[in-house]
């Protein structure tokens, strides 16, 4: 879990870059998560409701948030926590729970300065997107607990993918598998579907029955305390794959590698994405990657950098990103494949470690 060293330390970088003379009140939740570690489970009845964080300019941090959330916003970190009553469950509402907020609001200056409507909210928007980019030794940790859980639904897929499966049981198996290795409950989501070419490269799971030879792609991601893995592999359900198949992932592999190796600070995303698809152009196969490169990863997915043919970024010491190429081919079937990695000075470390094989 993020720490109260490290939320501390971001909040004070985000009051050294803007210099504000008064309380800044924010309540976005992606600002809340990185700023103090309060998260509100997407899998609660609370789900629509978080809070306010007024930060000072002397850096002290104050969380406001009705009484009524659940257990787990108790691991946020700030100086000060106030909890509103709203709800009891033995008296009516005290307000409209949206309404619980606006005192404190009011003896905070009234504004919420993260609101797109606010004077200086694409400002202070801007501001913490840029500092999200390099990601503290705490996030990294936290993005580590979910790739694990997300190599064990992973492993799942391979052995237990098979004919005569729903796409739906496909997705409760991997999402059961790390449900097991998070150690609870949380919101498993992205592609679990079969993938014919270019008319499907993706989607949710569906009461489609797998059949025997069909591509299936497993991208997905397991979210911790608001942070989330993404990465990918695709599966040739119950048999082996032809040929055609399995070119079309030892070419995928060779670009994955590829764009790796070219992964390190002060690389533009430009170059990484152009040495994937450079693979891809030699063998003939250019037309038939469609996708980004990939993308940054964090709070949110897809989040900055992006991996893409037009980009104009420039990769920075400490970003997380995915690298995912794929080809798309009618007749043949869709294919991706997705490793997560941290930039370092140096090059990158591979995140998340899955097998990627179609079978």
């Amino acid at each position: 879990m993020l720490t109260a060293e490290g939320c501390r330390a971001r909040r004070q970088r985000f009051l050294d870059r803007l210099k504000p003379s008064h309380p800044v009140v924010l309540a976005d939740p992606l600002h809340l998560r990185y700023f103090a570690n309060f998260y509100v489970d997407a899998i609660s009845s609370s789900a629509d409701f978080g809070g306010l964080l007024v930060i000072r300019p002397d850096g002290h941090a104050t969380l406001y948030h009705d009484a009524k959330l659940p257990g787990g916003v108790a691991k946020a970190h700030a100086d000060a926590v106030e909890k509103l009553p709203w709800y009891t469950g033995q008296e009516p509402e005290l307000a409209p729970r949206r309404l619980v907020l606006r005192p404190a609001l009011e003896a905070n200056g009234g504004r919420i300065h993260d609101s797109i409507a606010d004077p200086i909210g694409p400002q202070v928007i801007t501001l913490i997107s840029e500092l999200r980019r390099a990601k503290d030794p705490d996030e990294v940790e936290l993005l580590k607990t979910c790739m694990k859980a997300s190599d064990a639904g992973h492993a799942w897929g391979l052995a237990n993918i098979k004919p005569g499966m729903t796409e739906l049981a496909a997705y409760a198996g991997v999402a059961a598998a790390a449900y097991a290795s998070l150690g609870q409950f949380t919101t498993v989501y992205g592609d679990f579907t079969v993938s014919p070419g270019s008319k499907k490269r993706g989607g949710p799971p569906t009461p489609h029955v797998l059949e025997a030879g069909e591509l299936f792609i497993l991208d997905y991601s397991v979210i911790a305390q608001g942070y989330r893995s993404d990465f990918t592999n695709t599966i040739c359900v119950g048999c082996k794959p032809t040929a055609d198949q399995q070119r079309l992932m030892d070419l995928s592999l060779a670009a994955i590698a590829a764009g790796a190796k070219e992964l390190k600070a002060g690389v533009t995303c430009q170059h990484v994405y152009d040495a994937i698809r450079a693979v891809f152009a030699a063998a003939g196969m250019a037309e038939f990657f469609t996708t980004h490169g990939g993308h940054g990863l964090g709070i949110s997915h897809p989040e900055p950098p992006f991996i893409v043919r037009h980009s104009t970024e420039t990769l920075i010491a400490g970003d997380v990103v995915t690298l995912e190429p794929g080809l798309y081919v009618d007749g043949i079937g869709g294919l991706r494949i997705e490793h997560n990695y941290l930039v370092t000075e140096q090059g990158a470390e591979q995140l998340s470690n899955h097998r990627i094989a179609l079978s």
